[in-house]
């Protein structure tokens, strides 16, 4: 099998022109190709090829476009990111909270085994996390100011100060074999579910490191689907063989984690932002229409409801 060969910038010109992209300012294009990587910009063409079999461009598809919609997903990512974050930055002082007041704040109380579940099939998995944490102390003991502090004036570090220097998805992990009473008072503070924040953590982890690494993000689908919420049913999103369309494992999904678990105002400006992003998107295609966009997302038309209706 022949691999792919290097291209150089007029040879990638000429291949988007021969599949029928219009191309209006040569030398415009070659500087966003250069900048942006061919590889990585045409991995927006299939909103504007003719179908699934066929890649050649729709009628009058322009450059300009497929460069609108890169954009388009890099401001989406920000804006999802940033959001991301703020929940992380909730998740970690909160379950250092919980397990600071319920089992003490040093390294002796929250790499205690015994403060863990006790369930013999989660023996192997809170040992890796206990050493997966021990190693992060170790590395940013005398790296990272906080924890740097903690050891030269006390000693030890505490259980507030170590959550930030460890993953997002480490520390979702860690919520998965805390004791049953501590998730609880954890789920509560969100007023969700033990099951659907569990669900959730590596929806969110995998949206984090998808934005945090600018890959493409708008039609993402993620390997885990949400379940069904009321939310699915106050927007009325059509269903095909008894699932729902919208709002499983693709962005809207991740509207809808965030819809459950962000401050009100905080979640209403980034339906804003969103909205604000695709009216920009939606100047800015000619050949397509921006309802094709909101499918690719997985978004409903009538996605911005969401900011007003709530869970019952």
């Amino acid at each position: 099998m022949n691999g792919k060969t290097f291209k150089n910038i007029d040879e990638q010109i000429d291949i988007l022109k021969s599949k029928g992209l219009i191309i209006n300012d040569i030398d415009y294009a070659k500087s966003i190709l250069l900048r942006e990587n061919y590889f990585f910009l045409t991995g927006y063409r299939f909103l504007f090829v003719r179908s699934n079999t066929d890649k050649r461009f729709i009628d009058n598809a322009t450059f300009e476009e497929l460069y609108a919609s890169f954009i388009f997903d890099r401001q989406l990512r920000n804006i999802l990111f940033k959001n991301i974050l703020v929940f992380e930055n909730n998740l970690k002082s909160i379950l250092s909270y919980v397990m600071s007041k319920n089992h003490g704040y040093k390294e002796k109380n929250y790499l205690n085994r015994n403060n863990f579940v006790h369930d013999s099939s989660k023996n192997k998995q809170i040992n890796d996390l206990i050493h997966k944490m021990k190693r992060q102390i170790n590395i940013n003991a005398k790296q990272h100011s906080a924890t740097r502090h903690f050891i030269y004036n006390y000693g030890y570090i505490p259980l507030w100060v170590v959550v930030k220097v460890l993953s997002f998805g480490l520390v979702g992990e860690l919520y998965t074999i805390l004791q049953y009473e501590d998730k609880k008072e954890i789920a509560n503070i969100f007023k969700i579910d033990i099951d659907s924040l569990q669900n959730y953590l590596p929806i969110l982890a995998n949206y984090r490191n998808l934005c945090a690494h600018e890959d493409i993000c708008y039609n993402n689908r993620t390997q885990i689907s949400i379940e069904n919420t009321k939310y699915h049913n106050l927007l009325n999103i059509p269903k095909m063989d008894g699932e729902y369309i919208y709002g499983k494992n693709d962005l809207f999904a991740l509207i809808i984690i965030l819809k459950r678990i962000l401050q009100k105002n905080d979640f209403n400006l980034l339906i804003k932002e969103i909205e604000y992003e695709l009216d920009i998107l939606s100047g800015k295609i000619k050949s397509i229409n921006v309802d094709k966009v909101l499918d690719a997302m997985g978004f409903p038309i009538n996605y911005k409801e969401i900011e007003r209706v709530d869970l019952i």
